[in-house]
């Protein structure tokens, strides 16, 4: 039952949001709702309640055998975690703004949640798909509704990339069906599907380009970039720290476990495209001079590792990435909260208009300096941890590989030590001479999130325990 309240409360609370009559109960029902999905999440996390309840299932589409089955092993209560911290997080940092048909928006925001979660605890093959796509229904229209200027030519590119890429995994999924004796859709049975080398190859690349696109990773990154940069930064936030993991977690939960030997045949490939996509980001973040398309670079970057190690298919940089979802989406919203701080304040994102922001809020500097060496991976921050154990993986893959994939961490501390530089320090510009410190609310949440930085930098056991079960079993369903 506590499965299922992790995809009812938001699902529920978002339906109710759309009747509220104010923005002041949108907001407070909305913010009442992930504190609440986040509690759960907790309690599912350290076994509050039977095990028992951490499953679901019952007949679905019978006549075809599937079936309305969610469950939370050690990955999934990883990344429903995640979803649950990001939600209030972002509610919170927000809860200032304004937002025309804001009871429309909180409300999509909220459909938007309970589609993650089921995404995340979805043991039928054809119920994630559902989910898939009811992740990507509120998310087009929260972009088109409440972008920005070029929002519908962005959004439109938004929903073809991503469109087009669950239409050829549900091609996948009914090729897959059509070849699965048992006739169903469950995880377990779908991994136990035998297919030729020819079919393996085709089905493979049916499903992996779906997932390349949603993480997404060269050459299927385009889309992300602008889409960042023109939706909600509410919205941002949620794309980048969460949504982008459901590519990963697709991977890993489906792709590697059913076509074992495709994966191993692409896999060089696949680490070449992600190495090349990581240098390529990097190169073109340091060229930025926009806050939010920076930050979306550098997400393509750290995308790239992750998905780099999953195909190196080594343990520890399995384990790696596993720690890595959680922590990157840790710190990107931390980023764009700065972002979207500075953005209201001063209606400017350019680096060339700010400077000496430090001067003006001294707050907001320190927080950001945290928040931006996680993002390099600094020792004693959370990332730290992680990146370092995707790359012995891939050291033990190849070390050429994890040579040419090392220089991104020196391209990271260029572009991240710039946007500390040109952001917070020397002269104020006209711009930033008025600016004032940022909202109490502003810094409760990202103090929460520095809080999160430094425990798991220096004591990242509790996160390698929780997933270190799912990492075996990848490992022996594959074998």
């Amino acid at each position: 039952m506590i499965a299922l309240l992790l995809i009812l409360i938001p699902l529920i609370s978002g339906l109710i949001t759309f009747f509220t009559k104010s923005e002041r109960d949108a907001k407070s029902l909305s913010l009442f709702a992930s504190i609440l999905t986040l509690a759960v999440s907790f309690a599912a996390v350290y076994n509050f309640f039977d095990a028992s309840q951490n499953s679901f299932d019952t007949p679905w589409l019978s006549f075809i055998g599937a079936r309305f089955s969610i469950g939370l092993d050690g990955m999934s209560k990883m990344l429903c975690l995640l979803t649950g911290i990001a939600f209030p997080i972002v509610f919170g940092s927000v809860y200032r703004n304004t937002y025309k048909r804001s009871n429309s928006f909180y409300g999509l925001m909220l459909l938007m949640q309970a589609g993650l979660m089921g995404v995340f605890m979805s043991t039928d093959l054809l119920l994630f798909y559902f989910f898939w796509e009811i992740v990507l229904i509120p998310a087009y229209f929260l972009c088109s509704g409440w972008g920005g200027e070029k929002r519908i030519p962005v959004t439109f590119k938004f929903f073809v990339y991503t469109f087009v890429g669950s239409l050829l995994m549900l091609v996948g999924i009914l090729y897959l069906y059509s070849k699965n004796p048992e006739h169903s859709f469950a995880l377990r049975s779908m991994y136990h599907v035998k297919l030729a080398a020819s079919d393996e190859n085709f089905a493979f690349w049916l499903f992996f380009i779906a997932f390349a696109i949603k993480m997404p990773i060269f050459p299927f990154h385009t889309w992300q970039p602008d889409t960042y940069e023109q939706a909600p930064t509410a919205v941002t936030m949620i794309l980048s720290g969460v949504m982008v993991k459901m590519g990963l977690f697709a991977v890993i939960r489906w792709l590697l476990p059913i076509f074992p030997e495709a994966t191993l045949h692409y896999s060089n490939l696949i680490i070449i495209l992600s190495v090349i996509g990581m240098l390529y980001a990097s190169l073109i973040a340091i060229k930025q001079d926009d806050l939010k398309r920076l930050i979306a670079y550098s997400s393509i970057a750290h995308i790239g590792l992750m998905c780099a190690a999953i195909f190196s298919y080594q343990q520890v940089g399995m384990q790696g990435v596993m720690i890595q979802m959680f922590n990157h989406g840790i710190n990107v919203i931390g980023l764009w909260i700065v972002a979207d701080a500075i953005e209201t304040q001063l209606g400017t994102r350019k680096f060339s208009e700010l400077g000496g922001l430090a001067q003006k809020s001294p707050t907001l500097a320190i927080l950001l300096v945290v928040m931006a060496l996680a993002n390099i991976a600094l020792p004693l921050t959370n990332a730290f941890v992680g990146e370092f154990m995707m790359f012995n993986g891939l050291f033990r893959y190849n070390i050429w590989m994890a040579a040419i994939s090392g220089i991104s961490i020196i391209l990271a501390a260029v572009y991240t030590l710039n946007m500390i530089q040109k952001i917070f320090y020397g002269n104020t510009s006209i711009v930033t001479d008025g600016a004032v410190e940022i909202s109490n609310g502003t810094k409760i949440m990202l103090v929460v999130l520095v809080l999160v930085v430094i425990m798991l930098g220096i004591y990242p056991q509790p996160m390698l325990q929780l997933t270190n079960d799912s990492v075996q079993a990848i490992f022996a369903a594959v074998k």
